[in-house]
């Protein structure tokens, strides 16, 4: 049954008790209305669409050879409402509703947990985007629904992406699109992000974003940022996304990215040298993340995958004790099988494992870090659940 029966049976069914004593022709008056009012909201699904991202699963986790935790979780969800106005104008809102929000002030005055907050807007081949929204980042897993990664790259998982300003996107082929972007840098108040570093009078990040399209084989999500975090200090981030369809079975992707910042907005290269609880930021580090995502659809209705990542964290230019070079080299490894019941591949249920190898150079040793690796294996369900 579609939706449109669905809803006009509940339209049918929902009066009959408060119109039980009303004369037969004006309860057939009524229930004309609501049909007629049911039919109208179904000409309008276009103009609100509401969704329900989901991931749970349950997962068992060893730290080295020692079991540490089997827990189930619910990791991703996040409520979605997008909506197409007339041929113009769009708007679309996001927010994850299994995460906290703290008073730390931000500037855009919008919760953390807002993805996206802001409206479209088309004319011909140039399109807008105004409010909360996704940093316009390369990479191809980057620009995934968060519910379809289950391993992030560490230059994902912690520089914080969602902020603040406008995107500027011009289609100069139906198959080739230019993005430029201009964002509020800050997740969080300055002294919370970069400690006692001088803040910038206007911290932003620009984008320049290129995203191609040859013959749906070959595509690309390349992309050049430049960052203002405090006053003086700046970072630059680099990521290019490719993906290859080789066959409706067989498809792949690789990402690079690479970041050097001034000041270590991740925290990560912090944390080694400094401690969980350094009260300043290290200066003049470089991440690098490249990984490597191949699926084979060996039935329409099932799927294998594998991923590879790897993660570098260092410093680029010697200061304060800290010697230039590589400090840490991080590798993940994941392989699953994914079983989607329907057509439309917005359900689908899968077994995972996960795993991560973190290998310290003598430099990083000498603050105290040690080689270690983590396991886990997951089975759980992910659903972009269409709720109207």
């Amino acid at each position: 049954m579609d939706r449109h029966s669905i809803l006009v049976a509940m339209a049918l069914v929902a009066p009959i008790g408060a119109v039980a004593q009303v004369a037969d022709h004006d309860t057939v008056a009524a229930e004309r209305g609501l049909i007629e009012e049911v039919a109208g909201i179904k000409k309008k699904t276009d103009k609100f669409n509401l969704y329900l991202n989901m991931r749970g699963d349950f997962n068992a986790a060893w730290r080295g050879s020692t079991f540490d935790e089997g827990s189930f979780r619910m990791k991703q969800l996040r409520i979605e409402m997008t909506g197409q106005i007339n041929d113009w104008l769009s708007y679309r809102y996001r927010q994850r509703l299994n995460k906290g929000d703290s008073e730390s002030g931000y500037r855009d005055n919008v919760l953390g947990s807002i993805d996206y907050a802001g409206i479209g807007i088309r004319l011909g081949k140039v399109s807008f985007f105004l409010g909360k929204q996704c940093a316009a980042y390369g990479g191809i897993d980057f620009n995934r629904n968060p519910i379809e990664v289950l391993e992030n790259p560490a230059l994902v998982e912690y520089m914080g992406n969602f902020m603040t300003g406008v995107k500027v996107a011009y289609d100069f082929t139906p198959s080739q699109q230019l993005q430029f972007q201009v964002l509020n840098s800050l997740t969080g108040s300055s002294e919370s992000m970069y400690g006692d570093y001088e803040k910038s009078k206007m911290p932003m990040v620009y984008t320049l974003n290129w995203n191609g399209n040859f013959n749906n084989f070959y595509k690309t999500r390349w992309s050049a940022s430049f960052m203002n975090e405090t006053k003086g200090k700046n970072l630059v981030y680099f990521a290019l996304g490719n993906e290859f369809r080789f066959s409706d079975k067989v498809s792949a992707y690789a990402d690079w990215m690479y970041s050097r910042q001034d000041v270590d907005r991740m925290g990560v290269m912090t944390k080694m040298v400094a401690g969980a609880d350094a009260s300043f930021n290290t200066t003049k580090v470089d991440y690098m993340s490249a990984l490597v995502h191949v699926d084979y659809r060996f039935h329409p209705s099932w799927n294998v995958f594998c991923k590879i990542i790897c993660d570098t964290s260092g410093i680029y230019s010697s200061h304060d004790g800290l010697e230039k070079g590589n400090y840490c080299t991080s590798w993940g490894y994941l392989a699953g099988l994914e079983y989607y019941p329907f057509k439309d591949r917005t359900l689908h249920f899968f077994a995972a494992y996960t795993g991560r190898n973190y290998l310290y150079t003598d430099r990083a040793k000498t603050f105290g870090n040690k080689d270690y690796f983590t396991n886990s294996l997951s089975v759980g369900f992910i659903w972009q659940m269409p709720i109207f």
